[in-house]
């Protein structure tokens, strides 16, 4: 056995050494013994004390004690007493390439007031470095508060450069991405979108795996034309290219027609992933509910921007049969991590539930309670569910032996979370991205003591402030050559 590193060993750097050292190494061994293991898997469930085996790239085994197995005797062995393991976060939808501009906006009003300002006057002004930069500084941010994949719903593919400068950032943060393309709103792009997915898949549908691809799409034309508008030509590019489809805006009357035009189109079904979902009527979530089709939420952007009617559809998705993912959005007027999301989700849809059951309580003179979700099914929404959103259901999501090591370490004893009662109550409620220790994707270290790795954070702040400068200067400039400026 390897010296045993705990948060509070100061031997951990030379452990760390050596785990970057045989990273990649399909014979390399991670045993983390003694932790609560809140693996996600119906099947496997919760061990209050327990042990996870990490095999090159995948989860190998998880017991109560691993120690006298063959396969863990030349283990590195981290001693993960007093922290909680759990499946990685998948956010479903994030809009990466908007990183430079966090919180540029953050009380914007509505759905228009995003478009006026982010689409229509800031991306326009956006170079490939600058969708780089952005796509970049967003994936790692994801990584550090823990979340392991991310859909990239890339809406500003204006060149076949701007498309690769994304991708090639989401392969140089080693978070697992999506990349789902899609042209811009609006501004001068060389149309060569939805055609150009099929090289982006060609030139890195290989290589390390961690970045798969799938097709972006809004719903309805309403917002920026029908080319980029989801439909059976869109359908076919996807098909072609064996890819999903992810469908931004999802929200209205226009959106409930357009999801039963794609029922009787023979549209909908497990690889299509619908985000908001707002403000659907009962007739497009029986659609939904029926054919498998996926949906992605996005709590805080619905309430906050105030999409539809401002209210995570929840309770409509899991009275339609369908468990739906988690996602961040927007970065430019909302927070960037899942724990904000599962609180977000948790407390909108409990207060929603006590309004519901007065409201029929006073009619029928009952007493019957609220059907509250828990914070069981939050954490579910966004590990198990969030990955099946977004078509990696059989890869990531769970702490389930032959899926990815995809994992979390969180701290369980530090002053926000002692002592440990529930776990999945702690990483609901409780945590936070200061207690996630350590991080693996795909078996590799890529957070260590509560430090995000390969990331130089000098460096990430100058080349942010830069691209945001040229962002604002050259988005300035075109508002006052055209009178928009005053």
């Amino acid at each position: 056995m390897h010296p045993v590193h705990r948060p509070t060993d100061t031997a951990r750097p030379a452990l760390l050494d050596l785990l970057r050292r045989t990273d990649g190494d399909p014979g390399r061994r991670i045993l983390f013994t003694g932790a609560t293991v809140v693996t996600m898997d119906p099947a496997l469930g919760t061990l209050a004390t327990g042990d996870l085996l990490v095999a090159g790239s995948t989860v190998a085994a998880v017991g109560p004690d691993l120690r006298a197995r063959g396969d863990a005797a030349d283990a590195v062995v981290v001693d993960a007493a007093g922290t909680i393991l759990v499946p990685g976060f998948v956010d479903t939808h994030r809009h990466a390439w908007q990183g430079q501009l966090r919180r540029i906006i953050p009380d914007v009003d509505d759905l228009a007031g995003y478009v006026g300002t982010t689409l229509a006057r800031y991306a326009p002004a956006y170079r490939p470095e600058d969708m780089y930069v952005g796509t970049r500084l967003a994936a790692l941010g994801a990584v550090d508060a823990g979340i392991t994949t991310m859909l990239d719903f890339s809406h500003n593919s204006r060149t076949a450069a701007h498309s690769d400068a994304a991708v090639q950032a989401l392969l140089d943060s080693g978070i697992r991405g999506i990349h789902a393309a899609m042209g811009p709103h609006f501004g001068d792009w060389d149309r060569q979108w939805p055609t150009d997915l099929g090289r982006l898949v060609d030139r890195y549908g290989g290589g390390s795996g961690l970045v798969t691809f799938r097709l972006a799409a809004l719903a309805t034309a309403e917002i920026a034309g029908p080319s980029l508008a989801f439909g059976p030509g869109l359908a076919r590019v996807a098909a072609d290219l064996g890819v999903g489809v992810s469908v931004d805006a999802v929200f209205g009357r226009a959106s409930s027609a357009a999801v039963l035009d794609w029922e009787r189109e023979g549209l909908l079904g497990e690889q299509l992933t619908l985000i908001h979902a707002t403000g659907l009527t009962g007739e497009a979530w029986r659609a939904i509910g029926a054919s498998g089709t996926r949906v992605s939420l996005a709590p805080t952007s619905e309430a906050q921007i105030g999409l539809e009617d401002a209210v995570p559809a929840v309770d409509e998705a899991l009275a339609a049969g369908v468990r739906p993912g988690l996602s961040i959005d927007v970065e430019v007027a909302l927070a960037g991590d899942m724990f904000t999301q599962m609180r977000a989700l948790h407390a909108i849809q409990r207060m929603r539930a006590v309004h519901a059951a007065r409201a029929v309580n006073a009619v029928s003179g009952a007493d019957g309670p609220p059907n509250r979700i828990t914070t069981a099914d939050v954490l579910d929404f966004a590990t198990r569910r969030g990955a099946a959103t977004v078509g990696l259901g059989a890869t990531a999501g769970t702490l389930t032996p032959g899926k990815q090591a995809d994992l979390l370490m969180i701290t369980a004893d530090e002053i926000n979370n002692l002592p440990l009662n529930d776990p999945i109550g702690t990483v609901v409620l409780g945590a936070d991205a200061r207690n996630i220790d350590t991080v693996l994707i795909a078996g590799r270290v890529r957070k260590w003591a509560g430090r995000l790795l390969d990331a130089d954070l000098p460096a990430l702040r100058a080349e942010a402030a830069a691209s945001r400068d040229h962002v604002l200067r050259a988005a300035a400039a075109v508002a006052d050559a055209t009178g928009g400026g005053r």
